[in-house]
């Protein structure tokens, strides 16, 4: 009969559980934890897992295996898909007062203001010459130039901008908008980096906080803490910490 998973990390560990804390980034009552298959002293399920697979990979073992074999002793069910979060800070109520139809008086306010504006505009187009001119197209060979020597603007792409990087080995899940894994639960060693990646959002999970995320060209504040956090990423850049329930897990 095969060792339980606490077992076979504790007999597989030959350092002290402090030098496996500096290694690792998991804390030594987490490390006990795991060793004792204390499961109610770690923090969820998904990090449970997570704690798991680096452990064994740190000693060499199959983690992948190990983190199924927990689930399986320990009646976990199979990861579910997280329902993808959008970016909707409105509340439902607030939403329907936003979209509520304008008073009558509103609706004529705006008919006045348009049709003043479209007496300025027939009046600027027609009184220069009597005709206007329509813009010439591109001729080919401008080599993407405008008329005045300029280079053609560029369409800024679409979506959010996002780069990790590690300042200490951290675990790592990013789900983009349709769910999809861009960092699969992988650890980023110290110094390592991903992406950038594009996305039209994010959400996020970390084992800890040794990690700077860098959205949209700006520097995201993340706390420097040893416990996990998670995070998602709005279309518009705007960053908000989910609970753990929320988190993406990447197993």
């Amino acid at each position: 009969m095969e060792d339980g998973v606490g077992k076979t990390l504790r007999d597989a560990r030959k350092l002290d559980l402090a030098e496996v804390e500096s290694s690792t980034r998991i804390r030594i009552r987490f490390l006990r934890a795991l060793e004792d298959e204390d499961w109610e002293a770690l923090p969820g399920e998904t990090y449970t897992r997570a704690f798991i697979r680096t452990y064994a990979d740190f000693l060499r073992l199959d983690g992948a295996l190990l983190a199924e074999r927990y689930r399986r002793d320990a009646g976990v069910s199979p990861r579910k898909r997280l329902p993808r979060i959008e970016p909707d800070p409105i509340a439902p109520a607030e939403r329907r007062r936003r979209w509520a139809a304008p008073s009558p008086r509103i609706l004529a306010a705006i008919a006045t203001v348009g049709l003043v504006a479209v007496a300025i505009v027939i009046g600027t187009t027609s009184g220069g010459g009597g005709r206007s001119e329509a813009p010439r197209p591109d001729r080919a060979g401008d080599g993407g130039r405008q008329a005045g020597g300029g280079q053609a603007r560029q369409t800024p792409k679409p979506g959010v901008s996002l780069r990790l990087s590690a300042r200490a080995e951290v675990w790592v899940c990013l789900l983009g908008s349709a769910g999809q894994p861009l960092v699969d639960g992988q650890i980023l060693t110290t110094g390592g980096e991903a992406g950038p990646f594009r996305s039209g959002s994010f959400t996020v999970s970390f084992g800890n906080g040794e990690v700077s995320m860098t959205v949209n060209g700006q520097q995201a504040r993340i706390p420097a803490t040893s416990s996990p956090v998670g995070y998602s990423i709005g279309a518009g850049g705007e960053l908000r910490e989910l609970p753990e329930g929320e988190r993406p897990t990447c197993t």
